[in-house]
């Protein structure tokens, strides 16, 4: 696996072994000027794969700056952000930690981890915009917790052969979450049970569609859920409509079947939406990458997308910040992001390094890899990047508001009693998170 993406149900879990007992709020370390000491540098899951190029930013740092000597520390993904907490209750947290946009948030809500854009006043326009914004947090202003480092944004990925077969034009693919319906509605209608539209499992599309359709998923002032609308019932009922129809696969709404085998078997006509998805089809199922087709993501009229990232935190009270911010701010520059989405399916946040040819480049425009890059590379600086699951929708949210929605699509329930419901034990979930 090139790069490791991080769990988030560990998020409530995690939380709740609380830090305030521990470490409390760490004292706020000063610039001093000087660019020195030794720092420690942790990462998640990258030895073997990247350890020369990863050891070459590091090298090359150190050329720089001479009298700073960099600990590079490399974990495996399993049990990171339990080892987050433990950690920053034990005071040992690294100067310069790899986290996500979930596992950031187990340390920045609980003052471990240095604004940095407080630190530099004017990092915020070296960086994608929407990258920038995935690491502030509610009620914290335009404090910034990590410096954003590699991101992948969502794009489409379908079957043209299937598409056209469904009656569809592979130029013209869905651009609204309405629209989408509308032709896994039409693709179930010709396919005659031989194909499938998408996955019918909600996890994967909520609260991510209710976003993107203009959705409340939280009050003004994020203390409560809100998605108990007219429009959400909707969608639940769009989803059962479709589950009848057979859109998708019926074994899909309990369980996860592995989409990238069902794509691969031309049993499904939507891929997940991920560049790193198109590649793995290119080399494991030759057949269907040649009728592998990429567009932009299904947006809607808001513009939103999903995008997962991943950021380089400081610890708040490193004792030669100095040196961590200006090792953080190399590591995420516009040359090292390049070169590292070189060697895998990634992004800079970097807004000089998304500049670069190497991400604009369409090829001949008929290879789906190629075009994947330029795609997603093309959304990242121009899309709202704030479809994302808030911090609030934890993983324990997620599970009780798709119970709700599962029984709606298998006819145990109506919609609105469905979204009613989900949205009563969202905010129940939430309000035993805020008194821990």
């Amino acid at each position: 696996m090139a790069v490791v993406t991080l769990v988030t149900g560990a998020l409530l879990s995690t939380a709740a072994c609380g830090l305030d007992g521990g470490a409390g709020e760490a004292k706020e370390a000063e610039r001093t000027g000087k660019v020195a000491g030794e720092i420690t540098f942790r990462t998640l899951q990258l030895k073997p794969t990247f350890t020369a190029y990863v050891q070459g930013v590091i090298d090359a740092f150190e050329a720089k700056y001479p009298d700073v000597k960099v600990k590079w520390e490399d974990v495996p993904g399993d049990g990171y952000n339990e080892k987050l907490v433990a950690d920053a209750q034990a005071g040992a947290l690294p100067d310069v930690v790899n986290l996500s946009t979930d596992s950031f948030q187990l340390l920045g809500d609980r003052g471990m981890l240095a604004d940095v854009a407080k630190l530099d006043g004017t990092a915020a326009k070296e960086y994608v915009p929407g990258a920038w914004e995935q690491f502030k947090l509610p009620g914290k202003g335009d404090s910034v917790y990590a410096y954003p480092w590699y991101v992948t944004p969502e794009i489409l990925t379908y079957n043209r052969e299937l598409f056209e077969k469904a009656g569809l034009d592979p130029a013209q693919p869905p651009t609204s979450v309405e629209q989408f319906f509308d032709y896994a509605e039409q693709i179930a209608a010709r396919s005659g049970g031989r194909y499938s539209a998408f996955m019918a499992d909600p996890k994967g599309r909520l609260p991510g569609d209710w976003q993107k359709m203009g959705i409340p998923i939280l009050s003004g002032k994020q203390d409560r859920f809100t998605f108990d609308t007219d429009k959400a019932v909707a969608w639940v009922e769009r989803m059962k409509d479709l589950y009848a129809k057979g859109a998708m696969p019926k074994e899909s709404l309990l369980k996860s079947d592995d989409i990238n085998q069902l794509y691969g078997g031309g049993k499904i006509v939507f891929g997940p939406g991920s560049p790193g998805f198109v590649k793995d089809i290119k080399q494991n199922a030759p057949q269907v990458y040649a009728k592998t087709q990429v567009a932009g993501a299904v947006t809607g009229t808001l513009g939103h997308i999903g995008i997962y990232a991943q950021s380089l935190g400081i610890k708040k009270d490193t004792r030669h910040l100095d040196a961590a911010a200006e090792f953080a701010k190399w590591v995420t520059n516009g040359p090292n992001q390049v070169e590292f989405s070189r060697k895998a399916t990634i992004y800079p946040s970097n807004a000089q390094g998304l500049a670069d040819p190497f991400f604009s480049d369409k090829g001949d425009g008929k290879d789906a890899e190629t075009l994947a890059r330029a795609v997603g590379a093309d959304q990242l600086k121009t899309a709202a990047l704030d479809a994302n699951t808030p911090v609030q929708w934890t993983n324990q949210v997620g599970d009780a508001v798709v119970r709700e929605v599962q029984k709606a699509i298998k006819g145990e329930q109506d919609a609105r009693t469905a979204v009613k419901n989900a949205e009563e034990a969202a905010n129940r979930l939430l309000a035993d998170a805020a008194r821990k």
